[in-house]
């Protein structure tokens, strides 16, 4: 059973990760969310949900693995994570600095490998492991002004697809979710006529919640998923098929 089993969400304060984080423990999980730099707004959600968080840099190497101590220390060795955090630094890439070419590789893709590597001795020696990684429709059909963001997002479907292979005797799966275009606070933020575009050409005909993407990665997370690896699952109301 699932139940009691320890998780780790990253990102898993705000928007999407921290539906994760809520449906997690709801569902029975021993939850850990971290986050990188808003205080208030963690603050704030350990209050709502009682969900304890953790503080550091997921693109630090140094700084995951000490958290992953602490966590491990706190609550126990963590057998689901969630590799939730992401940051756009949007531009076209003849306008695009090195600066955000480098941030949004570092914090949405090299994050897995820190994650992942300080998480997956344990679960080798355990036996059991699910690892959920977060990418994007954008990352499977690419998108102006995000050639940073695709690039770390379709990388890491590649990242999943060869450690799924090197888990799978062990009982640990990897596999992705694949959100399209999902009511969150920056999405929010798009002028309203080009977000009722946006919409217009979803076929279901409204934006996704972030209650559809926590279920499907719910779905994966689960001791019963144990056949499904090395997966992309999309969540996108039909606006790409692949």
């Amino acid at each position: 059973m699932s139940e009691g089993r320890v998780a780790l969400v990253t990102g898993g304060t705000r928007g999407i990760g921290a539906q994760i984080s809520i449906e997690l423990k709801e569902a029975g999980y021993r939850v850990a969310a971290n986050y990188g730099g808003n205080d208030a707004a963690a603050q704030k959600f350990n209050e709502e949900t009682g969900i304890p968080v953790y503080k550091f840099d997921v693109a630090n190497f140094d700084a995951v693995k000490a958290a992953v101590e602490q966590i491990t220390s706190d609550i126990g060795p963590i057998e689901v994570l969630v590799n939730n955090a992401g940051i756009t630094r949007d531009s076209t890439l003849h306008r695009m600095t090195a600066d955000q070419w480098n941030a949004v590789i570092q914090t949405n893709l090299t994050s897995a490998f820190n994650t992942t590597r300080n998480v997956i001795d344990g679960m080798r020696e355990r036996g059991f492991g699910r690892i959920v990684n977060v990418t994007s429709m954008n990352g499977q059909c690419g998108q102006i002004g995000q050639a940073n963001y695709a690039a770390a997002k379709s990388g890491m479907k590649g990242f999943t697809k060869s450690v799924a292979l090197e888990g799978a005797s062990k009982n640990i799966t990897v596999n992705n979710v694949s959100p399209g275009y999902t009511d969150t606070e920056m999405v929010r933020a798009v002028p309203a006529n080009v977000l009722e575009k946006i919409v217009a050409g979803i076929p279901v005909k409204r934006l996704g919640s972030v209650h559809d993407i926590a279920r499907a990665v719910l779905f994966l997370a689960a001791d019963e998923a144990g056949f499904i690896t090395g997966s992309t699952l999309s969540v996108n109301g039909g606006q790409h098929m692949y």
